[in-house]
């Protein structure tokens, strides 16, 4: 009976214990925190995911959040941010309590003693602990919210993709018909004996070339769909998602200065480089804690003696003393190395974003110098090249080059249209950090 009364007391207090809560490592409400926002706007769901439903009428926005939603690397990536900020709680939290049982056995049973023990890390090395977790789920997060903008550029480029190909369709047969129109004047031309033989042959090459075009961009169009399907994060085995019916390619010029601030502030890699330095930072506190002994407590009851108790105490020795100097010596290399490391990512910084502001600017000046003056020149000239050929002042090779021409410089602005595009997306988005509306991101940094 007295055996049964002392497990009890032992087990019931053990299990009072088990409804503690550990003390929070300082980081930790803030990652909990940016986890739950991030939760609200993200369906977490992932085998089950709401997607949005997506027409050919869908705007980039629809598409941007089914690829956010449906992406494996983006759900990969929010796991293990998830995991990381569990993990905070699991480095920061006490050993559990162990109960034992001690027993001297000769002829009979002569003696059985329950007990209750319990490990306690030196000072400070749970909440050191605590902070290096943090640091780690930092990390996370960083890599989760660049899988994010990641994401949301190559959905970009390639609905940019479909965009540019849509027009250079439209454009070419737009040209084809043209020269099917200058083949038969030709042709009747040179049945008239107003016309060479030789024109009609140049118009039906420069036919066939456009035909060839044509067939390259058909066959190309399948290849940036099939990209198109993939960014989106529908499988091969999916049904293909639809094309849209119309794009949407403007977007606002940022202001230089301010831009490279938030670049400095948000681009991803540096955001990297400076959790790496936070963590190392943890490292050499935790480094320094493991010089402090650890503990333990305990306490044992005799069953069959009147009630006695034995108590038990006892410490770590953290006596290896080169071990405890290499542990600390290699926490405060990694966080050299990680400053470093953090100040060369500034410097290709501030490069990459000088090389890409130079590249937006480049092809706003050569979309608006097609556009605003070499267009309308070159329908200034159509204009008078008509009116030559029917006064018998231009001849036809002539026209021909002034009916053509506005069609090319088109098909320039088009590709200068979507090259803009494109620098101003990658400056935006992958260099300066910065993601559109709607993209779940956490409201704070790390």
């Amino acid at each position: 009976m007295k055996s049964v009364v002392i497990l009890s007391v032992l087990t019931a207090s053990a299990l009072a214990f088990a409804g503690c809560r550990g003390v929070p490592a300082p980081g930790e409400a803030s990652a909990r925190h940016n986890l739950t926002v991030v939760a609200r706007e993200y369906p977490v769901d992932f085998d089950q995911p709401a997607l949005p439903e997506l027409t050919a009428d869908s705007s980039l926005s629809n598409y941007l959040a089914f690829a956010l939603a449906n992406s494996p690397s983006v759900q990969a990536a929010f796991y293990d941010w998830s995991a990381a900020v569990e993990n905070i709680t699991v480095a920061r939290s006490r050993p559990d309590p162990q109960l034992t049982l001690q027993a001297y056995i000769t002829d009979t049973l002569t003696s059985l003693m329950p007990g209750l023990a319990w490990n306690f890390p030196g000072p400070g090395k749970l909440s050191a602990r605590g902070r290096a977790a943090t640091a780690a789920s930092e990390g996370k997060y960083v890599a989760f919210e660049s899988a994010v903008l990641q994401t949301v550029f190559d959905v970009k480029k390639a609905y940019y993709n479909l965009a540019l190909l849509q027009e250079q369709v439209r454009l070419n047969q737009t040209s084809l018909a043209l020269l099917d129109q200058l083949e038969a004047t030709t042709r009747a031309q040179n049945n008239s004996s107003q016309g060479s033989l030789a024109a009609v042959y140049r118009v039906q090459s420069d036919r066939e070339r456009l035909r060839s075009e044509l067939a390259s961009l058909a066959d190309s169009g399948s290849t940036r769909r099939e990209n198109f399907k993939a960014v989106l994060g529908l499988t091969p085995a999916q049904p293909d998602p639809p094309v849209p019916a119309h794009f949407e390619i403007s977007q606002p010029e940022p202001d230089p200065a301010a831009l490279e601030r938030l670049a400095f502030a948000r681009n991803p890699q540096l955001q990297a480089m400076a959790a790496e330095v936070r963590g190392a930072e943890a490292g050499i506190a935790t480094a320094y804690r493991d010089r402090l002994p650890d503990f333990n407590a305990g306490v044992s009851a005799e069953v069959y003696a009147p009630p006695f108790f034995w108590p038990q105490a006892g410490m770590t020795l953290p006596i290896w003393r080169d071990k405890l100097a290499a542990e600390l010596a290699q926490a405060q290399a990694g966080k050299l190395a990680a400053e470093k490391r953090w100040q060369a990512a500034q410097i290709t910084l501030a490069v990459t974003f000088a090389e890409q502001s130079f590249t937006c600017r480049e092809t706003a000046r050569s979309l608006a110098l097609t556009e605003d003056r070499l267009l309308p020149l070159a329908r200034q000239s159509l204009a008078l090249a008509r009116a030559g050929y029917q006064a018998g002042t231009v001849d036809f090779a002539s026209l021909t080059e002034a009916e053509r021409l506005p069609l090319e410089l088109e098909l320039t602005a088009a590709q200068a249209r979507i090259d803009h595009a494109l620098a101003l997306a990658e400056l935006t988005i992958l260099i300066a950090g910065v993601p559109p509306p709607g993209t779940p991101i956490a409201t704070t940094n790390p």
